[in-house]
This record gives structure tokens, sequence and C-alpha cells, in this order.
């Protein structure tokens, strides 16, 4: 009975993953694939040369990029700020603004969008500017503080207050005591923060669309727009260096949090 479990568990588990990762296959192998449809004609590194070539596409994937790590720079300072605030708040006050801080998370981004839409649109006739790089900036950064605030308060409810206070008693100024011991203490959950605002933001889509005005592209409208004629094989090359960055980056965080974890283990048996 239980070798049927295993193998019913292992079924399953496998049904899910090639769920989850089949069409991401089929984009890696057709990002190598020498003809210009789903149909094999070859080996070829072609369209990722051609990706390199294609100056609208580099525009807009460097329009993202910048957008997604500045976006995530600010709001990784701006919602850790804001969930040390709220954690200092006690009782019902805490769970009230916290409470607060996660409506953009569970709202609709067309809300989000089309509200930021008419904030800048209002904004823009009373101080003569138009929506671009700027407004879409603004818009990447609201919504991503909340995941950050989401990531940071975990780490600052486990940390042990003594330890600050030990600090401060030790000799340290307040802002010293709050970069060794605090900063040092939540550390993962603002590098998880940024993280989730920098895949958030090099993703959105409907946001961007109500905010980005008439002459500013990043790469999800660009290829919104490419829908209309038809979608080129160099954003199969374009989505496979991207899914590999993520990847190569994801494991590089597992790795540094599998040497703390160890190190801190170590630590520990060594005091023992």
């Amino acid at each position: 009975m239980k070798k049927k479990r295993g193998i019913s568990s292992k079924l399953y588990i496998a049904l899910i993953m090639i769920f989850m990762y089949a069409p991401i296959v089929v984009m890696i192998i057709a990002s190598f694939n020498k003809g210009n449809t789903i149909a094999w004609k070859g080996f070829s590194l072609k369209w990722y040369g051609e990706l390199f070539k294609d100056k609208a596409l580099m525009g807009a994937l460097l329009n993202t990029l910048s957008i997604a790590v500045l976006a995530s720079f600010f709001s990784t300072i701006l919602g850790t700020a804001a969930a040390i605030g709220i954690n200092n708040f006690k009782g019902k006050s805490r769970a009230i603004i916290q409470n607060v801080s996660n409506f953009p998370i569970i709202s609709p981004d067309i809300v989000m969008g089309v509200s930021l839409m008419l904030l800048f649109t209002f904004l823009g006739n009373i101080f003569r500017f138009q929506m671009g790089y700027g407004t879409v900036l603004i818009s990447h950064i609201c919504f991503c503080v909340p995941f950050v605030v989401l990531n940071v308060i975990p780490r600052l409810r486990r940390m042990d207050q003594s330890v600050y206070d030990a600090a401060l008693d030790l000799g340290c100024n307040e802002w010293q005591a709050f970069y060794k011991v605090v900063i040092h203490e939540i550390i993962p959950g603002i590098v998880s923060g940024f993280l989730m605002s920098f895949t958030y933001s090099l993703d959105d889509f409907i946001i961007t669309h109500f905010t980005q005005g008439a002459k500013f592209q990043n790469l999800s409208t660009e290829i919104y727009a490419m829908l209309r004629r038809k979608i080129p094989p160099t954003i199969n090359a374009l989505s496979t260096l991207l899914f590999a960055a993520v990847i190569i980056i994801m494991l590089l965080i597992n790795l540094r949090d599998r040497r703390e974890e160890k190190m801190k283990a170590d630590t520990y048996t060594n005091t023992k």
C-alpha cells in the first residue's frame, strides 16, 4: 500500500512539474530553432544575434530593467522603514495599519492602474507634465512597497529586542545599534522583499499600460504591441535569457542562505 502511494505521489508531482514547466521548455527549445515557426528546422543561435540588433526591443528591455532596479531599490528603502514603523505600534493600531498596507496586494491591478492614471492625469493638468518614465517608476514603487513590508515584518517580530538593548548598553548609539543589530537581523527579509519587488516590476503589464503615456514602452507593452502584427522569434530568445538570469540569481541566493544556516548551526554547536 505504501509503495502504491509513493508511486502515485511521484506521478502526481511529475504531472504538476510538466504542467508548470512544459511551456517554458518549449519556449527555450524554440529559441534555438533555425526557422521562424514552431516546426523544428535545425539548431541555430540566429535569433539571439537578431535580438541584439532590434533597437526597439533593446530599448524596451533597458526601460524594463532600469524601472525594475530603481523601483526595487526605492521600494525596499520605503518598505523597510514602513515595516519598522508599523512594528513599533502596539495592539489594534498595528493590526489596522498592517491590514491597510496589504490593500494594494489584494486589490486587482486594473483598479490600481486606473486610479494611478486618473491621479497622474489630474496632477498633469495642474503641473503641466505628461505621463512617461517618471509616472511608471512612481507607480511601480507604489505597488512594490507592500511586498517589502510583507517580507520584513515577520523578521522584525522574530527579532530579540534584548539584543538591541544590549548593544545600547555596550556603548553603541541608536544608529550603530540599529545598523549592527536590527538591519543584520532583518537582512534576509529585505533581500526577499527586493527580489520580489524586482520580479513583480519586471513582470508588470496592466499598471504600466495605464501609466506609461504615449511615448514610453517597456518590454511587456512592446510585446503587447507586437500582437497586432506577429511576435518574432527573438522574443523566445529574450525570454530564455531572462529566465536563465532569474534562475541563476535564485540559485546564488539559496546557496548564500544555506551557507548562513550552516554557519549558524556550526556556531551553535561550538558554543555547546
